[in-house]
């Protein structure tokens, strides 16, 4: 539905992602303000936002194999670190460049994710769920027992990446390099869903069989679901790794890849904007537990203070129930009953 006396006049115009003044006027001030925050928003929140944009990425390639394909995958931090550990390896032991060995780890990443595709034909659902399990304990073994490459359980040290003379350090240099990456991949993500592939995902997830019938070949899109999942998965971790500047496992933990889950089911599964609120929301609601927790340890001393400490996951949990049970498609589901009814307002009728 498109507002009064807005009028589609040819396919290129109906395909257009944004097809109004105020849309076109709402995506520039985003993009201003996410270039421009560095003016006014402290280091503590430019490093907040700037996790939050490597989030996004992994979850986008989420989305795209959960949300559109139908394909239940709980490893994505495996994934992530998978490839960030192959970009690290690459800029350490062969002296590669940052930016050769970024797009190095996104394709290790998609290698992966097409090997743990491979079931996918013939298990689905839980089972499916199960086997993407498996790349948590594969790539705890592999980094512990490969630790002349990968440094083991003491992890691996990364040079910082240079553009010439330009040494990429510090809060303020990571921030832009990875809200750029987060623009161009979110612009990926968002183009690669309306195309004949994002078609074919949409067609899996909802009737495989009559997918089938129409002659979609299943599995050759099931496994492309699962290398450009992973794809974007390496390329946040390979972001993270050297951002932080060191790869350890204890950054890709299980309980990682659950939440990017979350982030789906309370943002709204099969669709970009939906991610893009579940990583904002429940990362916001990370740093308010985070800041609350003491100040209530403070308050209630007969309470041990590890219960507080274990504030976050129980809210986490609670959330996600709560949107699971009351509003499964997620906050893209409230967006778009609002804009709904502010296009027909004031004749609602």
């Amino acid at each position: 539905m498109k507002p009064a006396g807005t009028f589609t006049e040819g396919y290129g115009q109906d395909l257009a992602v944004c097809n109004t003044r105020l849309q076109h006027g709402l995506l520039w001030l985003v993009l201003i303000a996410i270039f421009t925050a560095p003016i006014y928003l402290s280091e503590h929140w430019l490093g907040f936002i700037t996790i939050v944009g490597i989030s996004i990425i992994a979850v986008h390639g989420l989305n795209i194999l959960t949300g559109y394909c139908g394909q239940i995958s709980i490893g994505q931090a495996a994934f992530m670190g998978f490839g960030g550990y192959c970009a690290g390896v690459l800029a350490v032991k062969l002296g590669l460049s940052f930016w050769i060995a970024l797009p190095c780890g996104g394709l290790f990443g998609a290698l992966i994710g097409f090997i743990f595709g491979l079931p996918s034909l013939r298990v689905k659902g839980f089972y499916l769920a199960l086997v993407t399990l498996a790349v948590h304990f594969i790539f705890n073994f592999v980094i512990i027992h490969t630790k002349g490459l990968t440094g083991g359980i003491y992890g691996l040290v990364v040079p910082a990446p240079t553009i010439g003379s330009i040494t990429i350090t510090g809060t303020y240099s990571w921030y832009y390099v990875v809200m750029i990456l987060t623009v161009v991949f979110t612009f990926i993500a968002k183009n690669l869903v309306r195309t004949q592939v994002g078609r074919a995902f949409v067609a899996i997830r909802d009737n495989d069989i009559a997918a089938e019938s129409m002659g979609i070949n299943i599995f050759r899109y099931k496994l492309l679901a699962f290398a450009t999942c992973s794809f974007f998965a390496g390329i946040a971790g390979t972001l993270w790794v050297f951002s932080i500047g060191i790869a350890e496992i204890e950054h890709f933990h299980l309980l990682d890849s659950i939440w990017y889950l979350g982030m789906l089911i309370v943002g709204g599964l099969g669709s970009i904007t939906g991610g893009i609120f579940g990583v904002i929301f429940l990362k916001l609601l990370n740093e308010l537990v985070a800041y609350i927790s003491p100040v209530m340890a403070n308050a209630i001393p007969a309470v041990e203070a590890g219960v507080f400490a274990a504030l976050g996951l129980l809210i986490y949990g609670v959330v996600i129930a709560v949107f699971i049970l009351f509003e499964p498609r997620g906050l893209n589901h409230r967006l778009n009953i609002f804009k709904a009814s502010y296009r027909v307002w004031p004749f609602s009728y």
